[in-house]
């Protein structure tokens, strides 16, 4: 596999278009004061699905031949890609086949059903994940749409930063959330190919810090036990996605759980958005300190906004 190029990308983004949202990019005075920077947030919670995860499922669906889409698409996921690839399936008429661990939220299930996925059910660990999809596949023939290490889903999500950057115009920095790596890819890729000065830092939780380490010891170093309140950084680099990542990236920066949490309700409070851990992520890091802002202009990508209302982090 070979990352998308700007050709790749600029089709992805005109293919995707018909069926995503181009989510507005707001503002927020209070936090502009705060940092003394001018912040630009863009606001993929906001996304069909609730989640940047639809443009790269769409992308890779709506770019499939018809011979290969008539029999359907799989993949194994508990979290936003799974609801984003039953979307794009649905939207295209074809079957889409989602293996999910025995033990995931009902509210997620019931999303998945809810845009016609055919649920499989699995063991919760990695290992039956692979052994269920394998099977499923080998069954019905169907695609195998992988959540972040495919050329096509990077490419779809690469679009959220070409949109950014119009809407925002020059930015001197953007920070993203990164766990297995597919929005930080095309958001590199997208600002190397037409804005190379922007730095780009990419923000991950101390508790599942795999990008750090990968990027500072040059070779993958997946996550065995991740702890973060972000479940969708829980996931580690790939073969696709790490060099990629490591060629391009500013700086990896990680953040603690408590800073992640008081970045979720800031943002909840004061733009009155709703958004999940994995999207405060990058606002965290400018809590902390750990990026230097003063003066300048960024963009930071709010990622997606599925929270379970019934248990929210802060009313425990």
């Amino acid at each position: 596999m070979t990352p998308p190029d700007l050709a790749a990308i600029r089709e992805a983004a005109a293919r995707i278009a018909p069926h995503v949202h181009r989510t507005p990019v707001l503002t927020c005075r209070t936090f502009d004061e705060r940092f003394g920077a001018h912040l630009f947030f863009k606001c993929e919670n906001l996304q069909r699905v609730g989640a940047f995860k639809f443009r790269g499922a769409a992308n890779a669906v709506f770019s499939l031949s018809d011979a290969e889409a008539a029999r359907g698409v799989a993949t194994h996921s508990s979290g936003n890609h799974a609801q984003a690839l039953a979307l794009a399936a649905r939207l295209r008429g074809i079957p889409a086949h989602i293996v999910m661990p025995d033990n995931s939220p009902t509210v997620k299930v019931e999303a998945v059903r809810g845009y016609g996925g055919r649920i499989v059910f699995c063991e919760p660990t990695q290992a039956a994940r692979e052994r269920t999809l394998a099977g499923v596949v080998g069954e019905t023939g169907a695609c195998f749409v992988h959540p972040y290490d495919d050329p096509r889903v990077i490419a779809g999500q690469a679009s959220c930063t070409l949109e950014l950057l119009e809407q925002a115009g020059p930015l001197d920095a953007i920070l993203v959330p990164i766990g297995g790596g597919g929005l930080a890819s095309g958001t590199l890729l997208a600002c190397g190919f037409t804005s190379p000065a922007t730095s780009v830092y990419a923000v991950e939780p101390k508790g599942a810090d795999d990008a750090f380490r990968s990027v500072r010891d040059g070779s993958i170093r997946p996550s065995t036990d991740p702890r973060t309140i972000a479940d969708g950084l829980r996931t580690s680099l790939g073969a696709l996605t790490f060099p990629i990542v490591k060629a391009l990236v500013r700086k990896i920066v990680t953040v603690e759980e408590e800073s992640i949490l008081s970045a979720m309700r800031l943002v909840w409070e004061r733009m009155k958005l709703v958004i999940e851990p994995s999207a405060a992520v990058p606002l965290a890091a400018l809590l902390e300190g750990t990026v230097a802002v003063q003066g300048k202009r960024v963009g930071i990508i709010l990622s997606g906004g599925n929270v379970d209302l019934g248990s929210l982090p802060w009313s425990r």
